[in-house]
């Protein structure tokens, strides 16, 4: 027996691969396939069956490229509608990959059609279950994305029933679930990526809630606005895809700079993928900075528009992991990239722009003699309430796609940025400087450096 869980750190996102003589399942692929395929190859199987747990809302699943290149069946839990052929699995029933087998628990709440899977060793006994968006270490997929008649109270009933069911697995069952902590999939989530029924049982607050309505309340309650890419990625789930294949092709093309500039000059977006500090040193006029070594497809997925052209700046070398990890995210818009990257641009003649990065001893010099100086935090409301510097503003970088959330910023201020620890801060320094904002500073090290900087003053959390 082969179990391998293939977790993606940047969308907190986990696939499974399982082998048993000769037979292979892959379970929520993501949409860039070969691992599955060189898998199979190590371990001489044939994958026969790829396992859905439900429509993905934060990234684009793989099932129909690994189908069409292995023959696989897709399959769904019950109630499942696709554009696409599926087999649409019945609750309960179960599938044979080599000596073990794969039974079907039917387990609506977090969308209708949510199914976990669980795996029996060769002799019949409960070996793992796989979850899913419906358990997730420390916590349960979220009942408000389904966006149908039925709504999150409702939804969260379901998954109130789905739950107790799980809950009469025997405890030392594994819980393999699809997400990871940072997922904006569910709240509360630990930072494990596996677990076991009897810990859930004694850690998890939504298997811990004493009944239907102390569940419903606590799983809806302080939920987050959902990403704005999560319905998209949905229905092109729901409803299909153009083959990877054809996205790289037509996506990888080097661009010299005149004909950079004149995709530019038609409405282009730029998306600069090298690491903020790389960024801050130079950057094309207008271009977006979100690094590749972050959380790249949520902030990809979060402040790029999906009906526009996007043009990349990256290292050398990167460009066709970047456009693969568009694509993960339901982006095939990119119309190619910088050839010779930044270094062209600069022999070229071309001007660029920078940002300036201040260290907080800086800040902490200016603050008391600058009366024009705002601190912007641009980390989550969450992190803010948790501690904060006196006086600092928080614009969560997920608003500032919206120029309405910059209506409160004057031309005089000079404005410092932060976020926890400088990744997110840059990102919307490169947003602010897109809307004509170029009195800022972005401050390194973050939060995490300002609260260890004398001269600071930070608000604790409240009591």
């Amino acid at each position: 027996m082969q179990i391998r869980q293939l977790y993606t750190n940047c969308l907190s996102e986990a696939a499974y691969f399982i082998a048993s003589d000769g037979v292979a399942a892959v379970i929520d692929p993501l949409r860039d396939t070969d691992t599955y395929r060189q898998l199979a190859e190590e371990e001489q199987a044939e994958i026969r069956y790829i396992f859905e747990t439900h429509f993905h809302a934060d990234f684009v699943s793989g099932h129909l490229d690994l189908a069409e290149a292995t023959g696989a069946a897709i399959v769904y839990g019950p109630g499942t509608e696709t554009s696409f052929p599926v087999h649409v699995a019945r609750d309960g029933e179960t599938f044979s990959i080599g000596r073990l087998t794969l039974e079907v628990i039917h387990t609506p709440g977090h969308t209708p059609e949510s199914t976990c899977y669980l795996l029996r060793d060769e002799s019949g006994k409960p070996y793992c279950v796989f979850t899913g968006d419906t358990l997730f270490v420390g916590g349960v997929g979220r009942p408000d994305l389904f966006g149908g008649e039925r709504d999150e109270e409702v939804m969260a009933g379901d998954l109130y029933a789905s739950v107790g069911r799980l809950k009469q697995l025997p405890d030392e069952v594994i819980v393999y679930p699809a997400h990871g902590p940072g997922s904006a999939c569910g709240k509360n989530l630990g930072p494990e990526t596996q677990s076991t029924i009897g810990e859930q049982k004694q850690s998890n607050y939504a298997m811990l809630a004493p009944d239907k309505a102390d569940f419903i309340r606590q799983v809806t309650e302080g939920m987050s606005t959902p990403p704005p890419y999560f319905p998209v990625n949905a229905r092109i789930n729901r409803e299909g895809y153009t083959a990877l294949a054809q996205v790289l092709e037509k996506s990888l093309k080097a661009l010299p700079v005149k004909a950079f500039k004149a995709q530019m000059e038609e409405g282009a977006l730029v998306l600069d993928t090298r690491s903020p500090e790389a960024f801050a040193d130079g950057f094309v006029p207008g271009a977006l900075n979100i690094g590749l070594d972050g959380r790249f497809a949520e902030w990809a997925g979060s402040l790029i528009p999906f009906d526009r052209a996007v043009l990349l700046v990256t290292d050398p070398g990167r460009e066709e992991e970047t456009v693969v990890r568009m694509a993960r995210v339901g982006y095939d818009n990119v119309a190619g990239y910088l050839q010779g990257g930044m270094d062209a641009w600069r022999k070229a003649g071309e001007k660029a722009d920078l940002v300036i990065s201040v260290d907080p001893d800086e800040l902490a010099m200016d603050l008391p003699y600058d009366p024009h100086i705002r601190v912007l935090d641009v980390r989550k409301p969450a992190e803010f309430e948790g501690g904060h510097v006196k006086g600092a503003v928080n614009l969560p970088l997920e608003t500032l796609a919206d120029a309405g959330a910059l209506a409160d910023i004057e031309e005089r201020q000079n404005l410092y940025l932060h976020c926890q620890s400088g990744y997110r801060s840059m990102i919307a320094c490169s947003l602010l400087k897109r809307e004509g904002f170029h009195n800022l500073r972005n401050v390194t090290g973050g939060f995490r450096a300002l609260e260890k900087t004398k001269g600071i003053e930070v608000i604790p959390p409240n009591p």
